[in-house]
């Protein structure tokens, strides 16, 4: 008698990539925003509300920016040197100087 082994398929579980994610986050708030400016769930802002609420994708699209300038400048304020891995690089180049100087190559 020949009797089958049930193999379960092998389930991989897909992770969402960062883009994807930035990408859903932005299609929610933008939803999110447009429902809220053309008055798509009925609701009755007071005016100073909806004053706010109109040019807020420019005042994230700016606080964005700052935000990336201002981590890049950290970044850059803050870089190490690694002085070690300099002086050896710059040993294995004279040592490779020296090599293709012995194999005839001049500089």
């Amino acid at each position: 008698m020949r009797t089958l082994s049930a193999r379960r398929p092998e389930v991989r579980l897909a992770t969402m990539t960062k883009l994807t994610q930035w990408l859903w986050g932005l299609a929610l708030l933008g939803s999110a925003w447009a429902a809220l400016t053309m008055g798509a769930l009925g609701l009755e802002l007071p005016f100073p509300c909806q004053e706010v609420l109109w040019p807020l994708p420019a005042y994230l699209l700016v606080s964005a920016g700052c935000y990336a300038l201002g981590t890049v400048g950290y970044r850059v304020a803050t870089f190490h040197d690694c002085e070690d891995a300099a002086r050896e690089l710059q040993s294995q180049i004279l040592e490779a100087r020296a090599d293709l100087a012995r194999r005839g190559l001049r500089f």
